[in-house]
């Protein structure tokens, strides 16, 4: 296969996937002045029916009758899906590496970001790792992994990837996964888990055909890819100023204080709660017994949501004596609030 393929210069590539797309739109033949507009090639019809005569001669076209256009033979189409494939699976990699960079920089920068409030208030800080609610699908690639097994990929607002392996019976040919793949990423793209609802989920599995079980499993996986994340990264600084407040240091209540810090899970259940409620998307504050976290009872917890690009937000907070500086924390929130996207697309710059 890769000694056929390396036959084709950039020129006669172009020119074949161009007769290929079209004839996958029209079902007819196609012919070299059609060709001529559907490239950036700028060639004349004389030359690409030169072109089109050579890739006939090596197989790649047909011509049905005398006088046709040309149609893909099984080689042209073969050539085809397996460039396809190879761009899709570039595509991913080159996401992939992107997102790993980008992870990165915005973990540096709300690492950052939680310690600057700590020291500008004196007060313990926490911020969590951006999170997209409501989320929805920008993109689903199916590719083998072996014979009985398939990668879904599953790319979500924000640019978040998540693969699943699924099992599969009988091993998949390339035409039939270019096939899912299409019917998949026409009837997903751009819904949320509250839009795939049963009509859609229905229609999607009856034009899959004897591959409605492949779709499930799919279906299942988009479900889990794009709802909102269970356990968010928290970033933490400053933990320690809550001994410097002589109400907050009484050894019991700072020691339940500095292990709800270490083990974070009820900051996460702040975030998550901060998160989920939508009408609140300014300054939450929450003074003594209205937190939502019993260790924090005879604290004062200061909560605002960020937003970044792409949709996602997360919860930054400040937890201190009832006794703060609300006036400072609340500015202080609201400025970090108003900077943190800019801080944000200045880092991936």
């Amino acid at each position: 296969m890769k000694t056929e393929r390396t036959l084709l210069d950039e020129r006669k590539t172009k020119i074949l996937q161009a007769i290929i797309r079209n004839y996958l739109e029209t079902g007819e033949p196609v012919g070299s002045r059609t060709i001529s507009k559907y490239t950036d090639l700028n060639l004349s019809s004389a030359t690409i029916r030169n072109e089109m005569a050579d890739l006939e001669e090596l197989g790649y076209i047909l011509q049905p009758h005398a006088s046709a256009g040309r149609i893909p033979s099984d080689k042209g189409y073969r050539f085809y899906v397996d460039t396809l494939m190879e761009q899709r699976e570039r595509e991913v990699v080159e996401m992939k590496e992107m997102l790993l960079e980008k992870q990165s920089r915005t973990e540096d920068l709300l690492k950052k970001a939680a310690k600057v409030l700590a020291q500008n208030t004196n007060y313990a800080s926490m911020i969590s790792a951006p999170s997209t609610y409501r989320n929805k699908v920008k993109f689903i690639q199916l590719s083998r992994v072996d014979a009985g097994q398939l990668l879904a990929v599953i790319v979500s607002e924000g640019n978040v990837i998540k693969n699943n392996i699924l099992p599969v019976t009988q091993e998949l040919s390339d035409e039939t996964l270019l096939k899912l793949n299409i019917l998949l990423n026409t009837n997903l793209i751009g819904l949320s888990v509250e839009e795939i609802n049963l009509g859609i989920i229905s229609a999607v599995k009856q034009q899959a055909g004897i591959h409605g079980d492949i779709v499930s499993e799919v279906l299942d996986a988009v479900a889990d890819a794009i709802k909102a994340d269970e356990d968010l990264e928290i970033y933490t600084s400053g933990t320690n100023n809550i001994l410097r407040y002589p109400e907050l240091a009484d050894q019991k209540k700072a020691s339940e204080l500095i292990n709800t810090f270490e083990e974070k899970q009820l900051l996460n259940e702040l975030a998550q709660e901060t998160l989920a409620d939508e009408s609140h998307t300014g300054i939450q504050v929450y003074i003594g017994n209205e937190s939502p976290i019993q260790s924090m009872r005879d604290c004062s917890v200061v909560t605002a949501t960020y937003e970044l690009g792409e949709g996602l937000r997360g919860t930054i907070g400040i937890i201190g004596p009832k006794r703060m500086d609300y006036d400072k924390v609340v500015h202080i929130l609201q400025t970090l609030r108003s900077q943190i996207d800019d801080l944000y697309k200045k880092g991936q710059d």
